[in-house]
């Protein structure tokens, strides 16, 4: 009667270590690490948002951060809409 009881209590262990390893922890670093991006923000930084926007920071404030384009045009954004810094060729 122990042998059945303890059954069903390790699958449902081993159904929560399967989730956690294999869809919350990958989540988890990848928004440490974007987290990571968004603070390393500096002025002059080639960016993308995540609208598809290629910009550069033109000015930061602490939620905020103003893009410049190629014609000039000064665009304010919040910080998290930071997708990705462009690496200079």
């Amino acid at each position: 009667m122990g042998a059945e009881m303890i059954t069903p209590i390790l699958w449902i262990v081993l159904m929560f270590a399967i989730f956690y390893f294999l869809l919350i922890r990958p989540q988890q670093k990848r928004q440490k690490q974007v987290r990571t991006m968004q603070d390393s923000l500096q002025k002059g930084n080639s960016i993308v948002t995540i609208g598809g926007l290629h910009a550069k920071i033109h000015a930061i404030d602490e939620g905020t951060i103003v893009l410049i384009t190629e014609e000039g045009t000064k665009l304010t954004y919040d910080r998290s809409a930071i997708r990705e810094i462009k690496q200079e060729a």
